[in-house]
């Protein structure tokens, strides 16, 4: 049983590839260091992705995301650098990653970053009555 932090990302193929359809992943418990005081910094990540050949493994998410409770960063940088790192792990066609970062010093941000593969472009909505 893994009970250490980790950077790896586990992936598994896409049981659909041939469809677009979106994953969204909640993380409602991510925490890591303000890199001014040290204090802890709580977010609440929101993963939505439209996978091509790979998906991203869940418990090695957990994982790595259990690895930035240690460090110091800025909210724009940590929410860019994550958004990178499972974008070039995964490939997906589309990923967004929003982190709504809680109320420290009257202050809240919400950081929202995007990747796009080349040429992928989005199904139109649906609008249901």
């Amino acid at each position: 049983m893994t009970t250490q932090p980790s950077k790896e990302l586990e992936l598994f193929e896409n049981p659909q590839p041939a469809r677009d359809y979106t994953i969204r992943i909640h993380i409602p418990e991510f925490t890591c260091l303000c890199p001014k005081t040290g204090q802890p910094d709580f977010a609440t990540l929101t993963i939505e992705y439209v996978p091509d050949k790979l998906c991203v493994e869940l418990k090695a998410l957990k994982m790595y995301m259990w690895s930035f409770r240690n460090e110091g960063a800025f909210h724009e940088a940590v929410t860019n650098e994550i958004l990178e790192h499972l974008a070039n792990a995964c490939q997906p066609r589309f990923m967004r990653l929003t982190a709504e970062f809680y109320t420290r010093g009257g202050i809240d941000t919400t950081v929202v970053a995007e990747h796009r593969a080349a040429g992928w472009e989005a199904p139109a909505r649906v609008d249901l009555p």
